[in-house]
């Protein structure tokens, strides 16, 4: 068995009987939609057509968010249906990311992960979704695709179909006859437009602040004469609409991959430096090793903080789903901290021969620990900016870079070595060089969707820009280069290292937020 859907765009009459019959079959809560209903206008008066397009689930046959969920929360069925199970959640909310659809929601009331399971309570038993049952147009086909008798396989074999970005990979099962790119494109008719409901289009409930925030940079635009308020024109609009889920990975998590990163130069810089470039003396590891300890736990505490079920935060350990580079960096995060606390007791008991043992393994660790979120971004299927190969890149030089912040700023008060100084001060501005160059190419090559374009423009001359320029490339970058370059006075290798910190803050903000920003559906 293989179960899908068909929407016939040519019965639809946009009633929101599916939407009102959902809500009641599942009891989902006011502001929060397993199916909706999208109305498009698009022409110029008089030639003008409205569309309507039910937006649900797609029930992919490779779907990204069972990949990316870190406890077997999402599943996919023997019968090809995508569900989920309540119990397992710990609302990390990877999915909303994972899901190209914007299926996926966070119930305010159970705070964990929910979306169409296609009413399997139903399809158990031999009935039909209710969507499809009080549909007065019959515009929503159910049944399965294996079967060439049913009604479904039928229309699939005779009709001209489409889905919703064929391009991801995904194999969505959830099709449209006489589907208009207009409608099922979100970059057709953007959501800045106004339309009903759209006050709330940055959030609802926990996010609904960002409806706030979005307002008043509305009227701000609209004050200033930024924005002009056209009359409809032959560009697609959109008329009607859910409310969009907002932000769902918000500063916990900006912040903790920078805490990782510090955890993670913190200790790679003297170790390896003792390796390769200079004789690192034990103060200097020891720093490093606490520095790594103490940001660590502060990654594990963000961590946890950002579940909308921190209760449940074990599941990762205990329940592992082994695809998900969320349960992979659970155990990359756990075995780096016990090497750092091997590395500790050690030191303290005096088996300094372990050390040597220890260090190259927690080098490995802590380049895993840096590199891993690269990976989780990458099952982010939704947000096409995070597909980016320089990703991974971006955060290996992030991790060097706050690990020499970390000791340029411990310079200012533990003078161990002018030499040593020197060294660390002549490396640092060499990486953020090279940190510049990368941020050359990343911005400048052109990229593959228009989502992921879009994203650049918005960081390099939309309303990320001051935070790029100023915030990230001049204060993070540009400054403490020049500074390091020409002295190297303690005053100035220190307000190096915390300006470097700055700027690593402003990139993780910028490089977590912007791709959420862009519409799914």
């Amino acid at each position: 068995m293989n179960f899908g859907f068909i929407i016939d765009n040519r019965k639809c009459i946009g009633c929101h009987a599916c939407t009102v019959a959902c809500k009641s079959e599942h009891d989902v809560p006011v502001g929060v939609n397993r199916t909706w209903v999208k109305y498009i206008e698009k022409g110029e008066f008089p030639d003008t057509r409205r569309l309507f397009s039910v937006m649900r689930c797609n029930h992919c046959a490779d779907a990204p968010c069972v990949d990316i969920c870190p406890t077997e929360a999402l599943h996919t069925r023997k019968d090809g249906i995508v569900d989920f199970d309540d119990r397992r959640c710990i609302s990390c909310k990877a999915c909303t990311q994972a899901c190209p659809y914007d299926a996926i929601f966070i119930n305010p009331e159970t705070k964990t992960a929910n979306k169409c399971n296609y009413c399997t309570h139903r399809t158990d038993i031999g009935l039909e979704p209710a969507c499809v049952v009080v549909c007065p147009e019959h515009a929503i086909i159910s049944g399965d695709m294996d079967n060439p008798e049913s009604e479904i396989s039928h229309l699939l074999a005779r009709e001209t179909v489409s889905v919703r970005k064929a391009e991801k990979g995904t194999n969505p099962k959830l099709f449209y006859i006489d589907g208009d790119k207009a409608s099922l494109d979100p970059t057709e008719a953007h959501a800045e437009s106004d339309y009903m409901w759209s006050s709330q289009s940055m959030g609802v409930g926990k996010y609904a602040k960002y409806a706030d925030e979005r307002q008043a940079a509305s009227t701000a635009q609209a004050q200033s004469g930024l924005v002009q308020i056209e009359p409809l024109k032959k560009t697609p609009r959109r008329v009607y609409d859910a409310p969009s889920k907002g932000v769902h990975w918000g500063w916990e998590v900006s912040a903790y991959v920078l805490t990782k990163a510090i955890a993670a130069g913190a200790f790679m810089i003297p170790v390896l430096g003792s390796y390769f470039v200079y004789n690192v003396p034990d103060i200097v590891k020891l720093i490093g090793t606490l520095v790594a300890l103490v940001f660590l736990a502060a990654t594990g505490a963000l961590l946890v903080m950002d579940l909308g079920r921190p209760d449940r935060f074990l599941y990762v350990l205990l329940r592992p789903q082994w695809k998900s580079w969320l349960t992979r960096g659970g155990y990359i995060i756990s075995i780096y901290g016990a090497l750092l606390t091997a590395w500790l007791g050690a030191w303290y008991f005096g088996y300094t021969e372990l050390l040597k043992y220890i260090e190259p393994i927690g080098v490995v660790f802590a380049v895993l620990a840096a590199i891993y979120t690269a990976f989780l971004f990458a099952q982010a299927k939704g947000r096409d900016f995070w597909q980016s190969p320089m990703l991974g890149v971006h955060m290996v030089l992030h991790s060097l870079m706050a690990g020499f912040a970390v000791f340029l700023i411990v310079n200012v008060f533990l003078i161990v070595n002018i030499g040593l100084t020197v060294v660390i001060s002549t490396l640092t501005a060499a990486f953020l060089l090279i940190h510049l160059l990368t941020l050359l190419i990343e911005m400048s090559t052109t990229h593959s969707t228009d989502d992921a374009h879009e994203v650049v423009e918005m960081i390099v001359k939309g309303r990320f820009a001051a935070a790029f320029w100023f915030g990230m490339v001049m204060i993070g970058n540009i400054i403490p280069m020049v500074l390091l370059y020409f002295s190297h006075e303690i005053w100035a290798v220190g307000i190096s290292g915390v300006m470097i910190m700055i700027g690593l803050g402003f990139a993780q903000h910028i490089w977590v937020k912007a791709p959420q920003l862009i519409p799914l559906s």
